[in-house]
C-alpha cells in the first residue's frame, strides 16, 4: 500500500483519538508507523511528534472555541513539557529501538491498567 495513503489513514485515526481522548501521537501513530510503514522506533517517535503538531493546533483551536481549555494549566504544562522534551530528545539517538519499544510498551500497559481500575 502507498506510504502516503497509509500516513493519511494513520493521521485520521490519530485525529479521532486525539480529539476524544487527548492522545494520538505516541499511542496511535508510533505503533502504526512501526508496523504498517515499517519505520524504526526512533523514526516513528520523531515523526509522530512532528505530525502531532497539526493535530494539536486544530484540536486546540476547536476546544478553545468551545471554552474547554484552561490556558494557565496548558501554558505551564506546555512550557515545562517542551523544555524537558528538548533536552530529553537527545536521549532518543542513544537508546536502541528495542529499548524504546519496551519502554513504550511498559508505559502503555501501565497506563491501561491504571485506567481500567480507576473509578
Amino acid at each position: 500500500m502507498n506510504i502516503v495513503f497509509l500516513s493519511i489513514i494513520i493521521g485520521a485515526v490519530s485525529g479521532v483519538i486525539a480529539a476524544l481522548c487527548g492522545v494520538g501521537g505516541g499511542i496511535i501513530m508510533v505503533p502504526l508507523f512501526v508496523y504498517f510503514v515499517a519505520m524504526p522506533q526512533k523514526h516513528a517517535v520523531a515523526t509522530s511528534l512532528a505530525a502531532i503538531i497539526f493535530t494539536a493546533i486544530f484540536a486546540t483551536g476547536k476546544n478553545a472555541i468551545n471554552g474547554l481549555v484552561d490556558w494557565r494549566v496548558a501554558l505551564g504544562a506546555g512550557l515545562a513539557g517542551g523544555v524537558v522534551a528538548w533536552f530529553t530528545a537527545d536521549a532518543l539517538k542513544h537508546l536502541s529501538n528495542a529499548t524504546l519499544t519496551r519502554l513504550f510498551a511498559v508505559l502503555l500497559i501501565g497506563s491501561g491498567i491504571r485506567m481500567l481500575f480507576q473509578k
